[in-house]
């Protein structure tokens, strides 16, 4: 069974930066995708950043060149590498695992709320 723990979060002011860590235990070999997720006070969850097994990344629109997901096979961690935070990014972030041949699958399988989730760390970003 597949436990995520996430840390890194806290409270910053805009324009500061942040890195999230989440160490993946035990770390996936193949066939998966590893994601940042951010959730809101009374909004829904929505997808951040995500990687898959071949190293490909993506993220959400609106965050690119803000936001960088890696990950570190090494130390079994994926980091997502906050800077120029907003006020908007203040939410509680989760990482999530999943797992199938088809990377559109696997990103599926997160957006449905499938999958290895960990419990999240809260990021605060003031005025």
């Amino acid at each position: 069974q597949v436990q995520l723990v996430e840390s890194g979060g806290g409270s910053v002011q805009a324009g500061g930066s942040l890195r999230l860590s989440c160490v993946v235990s035990p770390y996936p070999s193949r066939n998966y995708c590893l994601a940042w997720f951010r959730q809101a006070p009374g909004k829904e969850r929505e997808g951040v950043a995500g990687i898959n097994a071949n190293g490909i990344t993506i993220y959400r629109d609106s965050l690119k060149g803000r936001f960088t997901i890696s990950e570190d096979k090494l130390r079994n961690t994926l980091y997502l590498e906050m800077n120029s935070l907003e006020p908007d990014d203040t939410a509680k972030y989760y990482c999530a695992a999943s797992w199938a041949i088809n990377p559109a699958r696997c990103r599926q399988t997160l957006k449905e709320k499938r999958g290895a989730w960990g419990q999240g760390t809260q990021v605060t970003v003031g005025p």
